[in-house]
């Protein structure tokens, strides 16, 4: 995610068991790799599903899809009959926790895999708990990029593509509307310097020529606006995350505005009047996942009527899901039996890993499918999501956007990355 943006209170006697458990699984640290590794079962029979809810003031009510997601994906497996016969458990939430109090919460619960966080810069703080208690970890929203390299001993998975997936899909959208040559604008910092890299190595190996671009800082974009006008592109890239509107405004100063104008995640919003008017007509712009269908909100909102949003939804159902089909395909609850059985599930590739199974696209439906042999092909509500060595995906779905008069989006189509497993 974006880094979209309490005190913590851990009662004495779980102060107590989570040290004790700590001191119990201490040996385990963040060595070795549970993605790869076998594993002994040695769980206790129940299936437990914990979720870090890490969204607070403005950013609050992205923690309201992905509990309603949770709680119905637990529904659901329970439906179809939980895990070996007993029912699986959504263990109580505290978004009004810090990350890394409400890993230690989770970790006292008796947690097996834990659902979370939302916020790429807590991801540490959840994975410093949770690895060491050899406890799954699985981030529907986690996009920074650094974070494939993260140290935990092979815990930590995710469900959202890192931000440089869109690299590719960003340079298609310039290539498909007949550009030729293209600008990048980025904004300062590792979203920006990494995204610009990866969008500037697809357009040349597409064919584009990538003109002089700049890096900028939040509020003082003009200098960059000014250079790229000056290279006159066919199309011009922005990366930029709250320095995007000011962005905007340069670029049309310098006369590039409208159908010219590609945004990355960071940059979509809407803009409305915080533009001059017809500035963004004609636009396109990528978000992260594909917009959930009729069906699966309708089935959202049986479980929370009062849902606005569903943000990071689909990503956090299919999270659920899979460390339920890891269980059963290990026959075993623990964390440790899930993380080394999530890549097989998914339809990820491991090292000698041959072709992936045909996907199946239910709980109910895939468990069928472990009947007939090990390995399954778990396709959800996010899309293919096929888990590779690092715990990444390794199909991306973005949803495009195209802005009209009033510079305001709305979807236009869908497109896809995928790289080698």
């Amino acid at each position: 995610m974006r880094n979209y943006r309490p005190a913590a209170r851990v009662q004495v006697a779980l102060a107590v068991s989570l040290a004790a458990v700590l001191a119990a699984t201490s040996c385990a640290g963040t060595g070795g790799n549970a993605r790869m590794e076998a594993a002994e079962a040695s769980g206790d029979g129940v299936l437990r599903v914990g979720l870090i809810l890490d969204n607070t003031g403005d950013n609050a009510f992205l923690n309201a899809p992905q509990l309603a997601a949770a709680k119905l994906a637990v529904q659901e497996i329970n439906a179809a009959g939980g895990h070996k016969g007993r029912p699986v458990e959504l263990l109580p939430v505290h978004p009004d926790q810090e990350t890394a109090a409400q890993a230690k919460d989770l970790v006292a619960g008796k947690a097996d895999v834990v659902i979370g966080p939302t916020d790429s810069s807590h991801a540490s703080a959840a994975v410093d708990v949770l690895s060491h208690a050899r406890i799954t970890l699985i981030s529907p929203a986690n996009s920074a990029a650094g974070l494939s390299g993260l140290a935990s001993g092979g815990y930590y998975f995710r469900t959202a593509a890192a931000d440089v997936a869109q690299g590719p899909v960003l340079a298609k959208l310039a290539k498909d509307a007949g550009a030729a040559t293209i600008s990048v604008l980025f904004q300062e910092g590792s979203y920006g310097k990494d995204l610009s890299a990866a969008v500037t190595e697809a357009a040349q190996k597409s064919g584009l020529t990538v003109l002089p671009g700049a890096g900028f800082k939040p509020g003082d974009a003009a200098e960059a606006a000014r250079s790229a006008g000056k290279a006159k592109p066919d199309a011009v890239v922005l990366i930029a995350r709250e320095g995007a509107q000011g962005a905007l405004a340069e670029l049309n100063n310098a006369g590039l505005s409208g159908s010219r104008l590609i945004l990355s995640d960071g940059a979509f919003a809407r803009y409305g009047s915080g533009l001059a008017s017809r500035v963004l007509e004609g636009a396109r712009a990528i978000v992260p996942g594909q917009l959930p269908t009729a069906a699966f909100q309708a089935r959202l909102l049986a479980v929370d009527p009062s849902l606005k949003d569903v943000s990071y939804a689909a990503e956090t159902y299919d999270a659920v899901t899979l460390a339920a089909l890891a269980a059963a395909r290990a026959q075993d609850d623990a964390g440790r039996s899930i993380a080394a059985n999530l890549i097989p599930v998914s339809g990820g590739s491991a090292p000698g890993a041959g072709t992936p199974a045909t996907p199946c696209l239910s709980y109910k439906e895939c468990l069928g499918g472990l009947a007939a042999g090990p390995d399954i092909n778990y396709d959800g509500e996010s899309g293919p999501i096929a888990f590779d060595a690092n715990g990444d995906i390794t199909t991306a779905a973005f949803s495009v956007f195209t802005y009209g008069p009033d510079n305001n989006p709305s979807p236009t189509g869908r497109e896809t990355a995928g790289r080698p497993g």
